[in-house]
């Protein structure tokens, strides 16, 4: 993170606080989370203004296909095609891609 900032105080359940613990840097953990968060929201309102809305059965049935992907398809596979992509991008980091 550079820039401006402001430091907050937040309050997480057990379960998510013992998966912040094992970040080496949970302030960028949680900025990366909140970001890619607010990407779906602008999408999700860009492909309404587009005439597109985003309804919870489209949402449920591509959850239900990547679950799909993911029992499929092996550790190895998953690495080649974030090569691919890495190459695809320049080789820079590609992101996390949540099933959200």
């Amino acid at each position: 993170m550079t820039g401006a900032v402001r430091k907050l105080s937040i309050s997480v359940p057990p379960d998510v606080a013992e998966r912040l613990e094992r970040e080496p840097n949970a302030s960028a953990f949680l900025v990366d989370a909140a970001r890619a968060l607010m990407r779906r929201e602008a999408l999700d309102a860009e492909l309404a203004h587009q005439g597109i809305p985003v309804a919870e059965e489209g949402v449920a049935r591509a959850r239900a296909a990547r679950a799909a992907v993911d029992v499929a398809w092996s550790a190895e596979r998953y690495e080649a095609i974030r090569e691919r992509v890495r190459h695809a991008t320049g080789g820079g980091e590609t992101g996390r891609v949540s099933a959200a």
